[in-house]
């Protein structure tokens, strides 16, 4: 357990993959701008990798990349879904989908926009971004 975080549960639309993550109650969800995140209105915030864990469908994920190939967009195969993601700015963590939480544990969400438009720019601009995938 990590103190003065939930323990959220969440997956897909189907529940082929399901996922555990530690974090705040009240969540700080990025809304980006970039081309894949307008066109999956990918909303989400970052953890630390240790502080997510895969439950089960592993199996059942699939990935895509595109430019860089940093940034790993992994969605079901079966429902097209993505729960979560490794995110470019954040290769040492999980950029995770609220609306793919399950209820009961989110109080608030606070929703901070983000120019990945000019993803090299605000990421170098951004006081915290790098730091939220740190333990």
């Amino acid at each position: 357990e990590y103190r003065g975080l939930v323990k959220h549960t969440g997956g897909c639309h189907c529940g082929a993959v399901r996922f555990e993550v530690w974090a705040s109650a009240d969540l700080h969800v990025f809304n980006c701008n970039c081309s894949i995140c307008t066109k999956k209105q990918n909303r989400h915030f970052i953890v630390p990798a240790s502080r997510f864990k895969l439950l089960k469908g592993a199996d059942n994920l699939t990935t895509y990349t595109f430019n860089t190939h940093r940034a790993q967009h992994m969605f079901c195969k079966t429902c097209g879904v993505q729960s979560f993601y490794t995110p470019r700015s954040n290769p040492d963590g999980y950029g995770i989908a609220p609306h793919c939480l399950d209820d009961g544990t989110v109080q608030t969400i606070i929703t901070e926009d983000i120019n990945g438009k000019e993803w090299e720019k605000a990421v170098r601009e951004h006081k915290t971004i790098r730091d939220m995938s740190k333990p």
